[in-house]
């Protein structure tokens, strides 16, 4: 059933750091009428529309689309983290599989501000407040830090403590990384890295996170074209991608035990089996994956979570190179969060888009071989976590 449901156009725009971006609704706009083009549809034809985004008043995704287009339909704003993209995507698909629409579009887009993230409404209850709590139970001694780095910066040093690896694990993902981006014209950094210059880079959480180790604030959009499989054929669907399972987990009862959980360790786990058992694959089946990498060291979680390794095997699954073009998987061919940047709400579109284009082999230079199955993994902490099963006919 969830086959029918098709990703007929995307679109996206180049990630710009902040202060060298255009409007929120300007770079919406161009990454929508990129997905309508790509698709070969026109605004009148999306029925429904989800826009994601973090920073901003209510309703920006009506001044963005209103650009596009001011058709009357529903316009529904999502705001769920560093999900909000992937979770506009999902709400578009629910509409089409529903039956409700057959033509929904999903957009995401963001303008941040230099520097590291942290609470913007300090006069109320901070959604992080309890991962912040359940922290401080587990490590009474854990350093001050902005919630995100505090939290990442503590799974890091956990995770070395509990498999005894290397801690230049981290920086040998941040290279790979850096690696992929460079043939990717829309990532925002293209100069490639040594493990030598990310060691060497400031450490911003102590021990083992260094600067080069965590995404950039970054702004951008991102766009995709849902729609039943009666809609792609009947606007030729050569090129539609299809959605074959996908699963948003939250926190659980008893789930946020330690530091790497509280990053969403368990959510992606639960998300992902759900997306295995539904579409009847394994993590093993999978050759190309877009995970949420704002973190290196959630990078390194990840691999264990979404069962791409055994746990405590990802130190030698990246020094196998089995998270790269050659190896068994290939992770982040995009450059992820890393170094194609990491603009909240539009990342789950521009991880689809990547996704997409890679299932289509138009992917040029950074174009992963024999590609029929690809996994996308978007997570927000406080938390949602999205994880996405795309295919091929």
């Amino acid at each position: 059933m969830s086959a029918t449901v098709r990703i007929l156009g995307v679109g996206m725009v180049k990630f710009a750091k902040p202060g060298a971006h255009e409007p929120y609704e300007i770079m919406a706009g161009k990454a929508v009428r990129s997905a309508l083009a790509d698709a070969g549809i026109a605004y009148g034809d999306v029925q429904q529309a989800f826009a994601g985004y973090v920073f901003g008043d209510s309703a920006c995704g009506q001044a963005a689309l209103y650009r596009v287009g001011m058709t009357g339909i529903p316009i529904i704003n999502v705001n769920n983290n560093c999900s909000s993209g992937s979770s506009a995507l999902m709400l578009a698909r629910q509409a089409v599989l529903s039956r409700a629409v057959e033509c929904a579009l999903a957009v995401g887009f963001e303008e941040m501000r230099p520097g590291a993230l942290g609470p913007v409404w300090d006069d109320r209850t901070s959604p992080l407040m309890d991962l912040e709590h359940k922290l401080e139970a587990v490590l009474p001694d854990v350093a001050p830090a902005t919630n995100a780095l505090r939290l990442f910066g503590a799974a890091a040093t956990a995770y070395i403590d509990k498999t005894g690896a290397n801690p230049d694990i981290f920086a040998k993902v941040a290279v790979k990384t850096r690696r992929h981006a460079l043939n990717n014209p829309y990532a925002l950094f293209n100069k490639p890295l040594t493990v030598e210059e990310v060691l060497q880079s400031p450490v911003v959480f102590s021990p083992y996170l260094t600067r080069l180790e965590c995404c950039p604030p970054s702004c951008g959009a991102a766009a995709a074209i849902v729609c039943s499989e009666a809609f792609a054929r009947k606007h030729g669907s050569a090129r539609a991608i299809s959605i074959l399972a996908q699963a948003m987990a939250t926190d659980a009862a008893g789930s946020n035990r330690n530091p790497i959980s509280l990053v969403g360790a368990d959510m992606t786990q639960a998300a992902a089996q759900h997306v295995y058992e539904a579409a009847g694959i394994g993590p093993e089946n999978i050759k190309v994956l877009e995970l949420h990498d704002c973190f290196t060291s959630n990078e390194v979680c990840t691999y264990e979570a979404l069962g791409l390794c055994a746990e405590g095997g990802a130190e030698e699954m990246i020094n196998l190179g089995d998270n790269s073009y050659g190896g068994k998987h290939v992770v982040n061919p995009s450059g992820g969060l890393m170094s194609k940047g990491h603009p909240l709400g539009a990342t789950g579109l521009a991880q689809c888009t990547e996704l997409v284009t890679q299932l289509r082999g138009e992917a040029g230079q950074r174009q992963v071989e024999g590609v029929r199955i690809a996994l996308q993994h978007n997570l927000g902490l406080g938390g949602a976590c999205v994880v996405t099963l795309y295919g091929r006919d």
